[in-house]
């Protein structure tokens, strides 16, 4: 399936916000109410400030997911990648994500150790867990 990348826009901020709850919601289990509103206050304040760097992934001219790709110290970080579930495991995803290895040299990552496709699909690619939390592990890929 062939995908575009669609600059963001102040229209797509709602959408981005539900995104991005649904990413973190899916895999951080057992939060307290008092989590759950932190992450909700920093998504809704941080959505905004980064729209001018979001892209929506588009496939046959809909919206299907969206993308952040930001600076990172000597690299890049793939701060969000989210595909609607219907377009999941379908090559969309890994071909976005080789396409930005095959652009950058260095590619760091944050992941739930829930997310076992995920981790699989990016040690496939090149990415080594460089760091670790109670619930994520950081990883890089070195080209």
């Amino acid at each position: 399936m062939e995908y575009k990348l669609l600059k963001s826009t102040s229209n797509d901020i709602n959408r981005l916000i539900e995104y991005k709850k649904r990413t973190i919601y899916e895999y951080a289990k057992d939060l307290s109410d008092e989590e759950i509103n932190k992450i909700n206050r920093y998504i809704a304040s941080e959505v905004p400030k980064l729209i001018d760097v979001y892209c929506n992934i588009m496939v046959d001219n809909k919206i299907i997911g969206c993308l952040l790709l930001t600076n990172k110290d000597d690299g890049k970080l793939l701060d969000e990648i989210y595909l609607e579930k219907v377009y999941r495991n379908k090559g969309i995803g890994t071909e976005i994500i080789r396409d930005i290895l095959s652009n950058n040299d260095i590619v760091y990552l944050w992941v739930y150790k829930k997310n076992d496709k995920a981790i699989s699909l990016y040690r496939k690619l090149g990415f080594n867990v460089i760091e670790e939390t109670e619930s994520r592990y950081y990883m890089k890929y070195n080209k």
